[in-house]
């Protein structure tokens, strides 16, 4: 009983402190906070850190203390005082989600939740880095909903530092920049143009991430060469039911689920989350699509047939009508 009205003492005073950064959301602005840290004097770091750690537990977006950080301590000891702020920030709410709702998502999970759960702690500190970089979800509600998972604290902490170093450098360096420009600093021109290439770095950088996790494509004869094995993959087709039975047909022993349905139903695919599975459509353009939906969904193993049924044709691989 005592544990149950701690957790729920917990969990009253989270969603009060929610409430309230909710309301004074229009005070919490780089110009607000900048006033407070730069008055404390050698204290400043230290306030800055816990001012970030406490905002990221309350949901208090990240990006405009991120910039205020560069403004008021440069790019190098601004990065470091957001990345640690950011860490301390998410150790601190996975640790709440954990400490209040480990045991009911192991209870209740279901679907989506429970390939999520079995897709991420398969991956461990590989999907903590993913989502680092490459924001699948919102940075706040994702500390929290991998502290529903089995991933390891620690293993949590360090990649979440480590995979979080670009994009802090990157926002930091433009919050510094502002602040350059406002104080008339010289070689503006030169820190605002490697500005905009770190923010566009920052951006391309979950397409590449993404691409070298696929890989670079499953070539059709590797696939048939693969479907006469014990382990063969699964092949998921994911065109239209019309376009599986028609002119072309299809793989044999593959699976048909039409892209537009897949998102409704993946329990079919359930015992092939840690297993290959190979997507194939006409060409390449669906697939994509479909293999980035499979693995924000936890499946781990998971290629693009390169060139589709085209290919499989052109091959003269074996063909399966109705």
């Amino acid at each position: 009983m005592s544990e149950r009205i701690a957790r729920l003492a917990l969990l009253g005073l989270l969603l009060a402190g929610i409430g309230v950064a909710w309301i004074c959301r229009d005070d919490l602005d780089a110009t607000a906070l900048h006033t407070w840290v730069r008055d404390s004097g050698m204290a400043a770091p230290v306030l800055f850190v816990l001012l970030y750690t406490l905002a990221t537990v309350l949901f208090v977006p990240g990006s405009v203390i991120t910039l205020a950080g560069g403004a008021l301590f440069g790019p190098v000891w601004g990065t470091l005082y957001n990345l640690v702020g950011a860490t301390w920030g998410a150790a601190l709410s996975f640790l709440i989600a954990r400490y209040l709702g480990g045991d009911w998502a192991e209870r209740r999970a279901g679907g989506r939740m429970r390939r999520l759960k079995r897709g991420v702690e398969a991956e461990g500190w590989r999907f903590v880095a993913l989502v680092r970089l490459v924001p699948l979800f919102p940075f706040n509600l994702l500390n929290y909903a991998l502290g529903l998972t089995g991933v390891r604290f620690w293993h949590y902490v360090v990649a979440s530092f480590v995979f979080m170093l670009p994009g802090a450098f990157a926002y930091t360096w433009l919050g510094y920049v502002g602040r350059e420009a406002l104080a008339g600093g010289d070689g503006l021109i030169q820190k605002g143009l490697l500005a905009l290439a770190l923010v566009g770095l920052v951006a391309f950088l979950p397409r590449l991430v993404v691409a070298l996790r696929r890989g670079p494509g499953l070539e059709v004869q590797v696939l048939r060469n693969q479907l006469t094995t014990a382990n063969s993959p699964l092949v998921l087709d994911v065109r239209s039911a019309e376009e599986f039975n028609g002119q072309l047909g299809h793989i044999p022993r593959a699976l048909n689920i039409p892209l537009e349905s897949l998102p409704q139903r993946l329990e079919v695919l359930e015992e092939w989350l840690e297993r290959p599975v190979a997507v194939v459509c006409h060409t390449d353009r669906r697939s994509e699509q479909a293999a980035g939906l499979l693995e924000r969904e936890g499946f781990a193993q998971v290629q693009v047939v390169k060139g589709g049924m085209l290919a499989w044709h052109a091959m003269g691989g074996p063909i399966e009508w109705g």
